[in-house]
């Protein structure tokens, strides 16, 4: 090989290197600017409750550092209360049809904004962690309104992990709707469906951003791992169809579950409001648990 092949050849992987260390630097930064958007918060107003639930509006104090904002519909004497959590990026107005249909049938019901959600405070969304301090705010609130009435927690995703990560907790049922058993996988999953081949990488890189921008280790987000410590019946229900969280994580979950458990799945559901999908069966389940393992208390 001769000098001048030589230096070109040195050239040519001088310049591929180059353009991998940029390559990899902008992949870097659309994680990055990925990852403020995962943990912006979602601010959106609620409004008056509305007329038909004639509910009170409240403000609680959470361990998150959050004030928490939500509505409390008083329900029946002998009536327990149920506690509505939504999902990421949504507010408690996403469990307004739920509250209906609830309160008809008698149950006070707690409606509230996770942290940095809706009307509440907060910094940024944390997938559960900080989350979990206004899950147990609310558990209290209504423990302090109703005493001694049972109390129930229906969770969806976020809602339902912030449940999980909070226990134990004083509560009588917990339903649980599409809920990640581990935040490895519920990134994975949802990186997969945008970048393919790519997804381990950028899976990666935001994970290490969650421990950069919050602190968190991906260890302390494992539901799978705490669902034990919900010393109360469990329902958990799930799409069929859900990509986001398949039916093997789903049942990985609920097998961690203590003994007093029941799984269901809406055939040709995905990673959907399950109330959405099938108002009817949804309700027919729904208040089935409820007076089941509510009720005897």
């Amino acid at each position: 090989m001769t000098l001048r092949e030589t230096l070109r050849n040195r050239t040519t992987l001088f310049w591929a290197l180059v353009a991998v260390a940029l390559g990899l630097l902008l992949f870097a930064g659309v994680s990055w600017q990925v990852g403020n958007r995962l943990v912006a918060p979602m601010r959106v107003p609620a409004g008056p409750c509305p007329p038909d639930l004639a509910g009170e509006p409240i403000l609680l104090g959470s361990s998150s550092g959050s004030i928490v904002s939500g509505w409390y519909v008083p329900g029946d004497r002998d009536k327990g209360t149920v506690i509505l959590l939504h999902s990421i990026r949504r507010s408690r107005l996403q469990m307004v049809d739920r509250a209906r249909f609830l309160h008809r049938k008698g149950y006070s019901i707690l409606l509230i904004d996770l942290q940095s959600h809706g009307e509440s405070s907060g910094e940024c969304i944390t997938a559960g962690h900080l989350e979990r301090f206004d899950v147990r705010a609310a558990v209290d609130f209504a423990h302090m309104r109703k005493p001694e009435q049972p109390v129930a927690v229906i969770g969806i995703s976020l809602g339902g992990a912030a449940t999980v990560l909070a226990s134990p907790l004083k509560i009588d049922a917990a339903v649980l709707e599409s809920v990640y058993p581990t935040i490895d996988e519920a990134i994975g999953n949802r990186i997969r469906q945008r970048l393919g081949p790519l997804s381990p990488i950028a899976k990666e890189i935001l994970l290490l951003q969650m421990k950069l921008r919050l602190g968190i280790s991906p260890a302390a987000l494992r539901p799978v791992d705490h669902i034990g410590a919900l010393s109360c019946p469990v329902l958990v229900m799930a799409g069929s169809e859900d990509r986001l969280t398949p039916k093997e994580e789903t049942r990985r979950l609920f097998q961690a579950a203590g003994e007093r458990k029941k799984l269901i799945f809406f055939e040709g559901a995905g990673h959907v409001d399950l109330y959405q999908f099938d108002p009817n069966r949804y309700t027919e389940l729904l208040l089935d648990f409820l007076e089941e393992h509510l009720q005897q208390q």
